[in-house]
């Protein structure tokens, strides 16, 4: 039987569908991610082509979902600047799926649809962001790009604008995230249904 997958029970679809280089989930559902999937849906969110391939190793995914959920929910750091990180990151590691879904995020979390055009090449275009966005942008960049060699400049300017807890929090966001874009990326992960959302978090 086909399971419910959309919020609010909008629609029906199978989760034993191939989404990726992967094989379909089998039949039946583990028990693990029935009950995950459940509770994304009850997040808000819809279960994507991410959740179903990250669904054959249903151990892992349920042990890293307290993680996603603090990423999410638990920081102190405003969302605005997890959202540009993330969204720097995924243009850095080349992965359109997670740009996809952040997105609406980071509209919503306040950066505008000019800035978020414009994340693709901040350098540029510097005068659409403030001080404290650019050296968000500037951090993302060499952690990712230059293997994590950040430079004494570009940490101090950070350290300017955001304390040791905020910028903990900056870092796990922008590398989790470019790790997720890896793993996307390698298993060759399919596009969702433009209506799919993930659950949104705490904004």
């Amino acid at each position: 039987m086909a399971e419910l997958n959309g919020v609010h029970g909008e629609e029906h679809d199978d989760p034993h569908v191939k989404v990726s280089r992967l094989p379909a989930l089998p039949k039946p559902l583990d028990p693990i991610l029935a009950e995950l999937f459940e509770s994304t849906r009850k997040r808000g969110g819809h279960i994507l082509n991410l959740h179903k391939a990250n669904g054959h190793a249903p151990r892992l995914t349920r042990a890293k979902r307290p993680f996603t959920y603090a990423l999410r929910n638990e920081c102190d750091v405003p969302r605005l600047y997890r959202e540009l990180a993330i969204c720097r990151s995924a243009i850095n590691v080349d992965c359109a799926y997670e740009l996809h879904h952040h997105h609406p995020l980071a509209l919503q979390a306040g950066l505008s649809q000019a800035q978020f055009i414009a994340v693709r090449d901040w350098e540029a275009k510097r005068d659409l962001f403030d001080a404290k966005q650019l050296s968000v942008l500037a951090f993302v960049d060499e952690m990712t790009l230059a293997k994590g060699v950040v430079s004494d400049a570009t940490y101090g300017e950070l350290a300017r604008h955001f304390n040791a807890q905020e910028i903990v929090e900056l870092a796990y966001n922008a590398t989790s995230y470019y790790a997720s874009g890896l793993f996307m990326k390698a298993l060759a992960i399919e596009p969702d249904a433009p209506h799919k959302k993930a659950a949104p978090g705490k904004f």
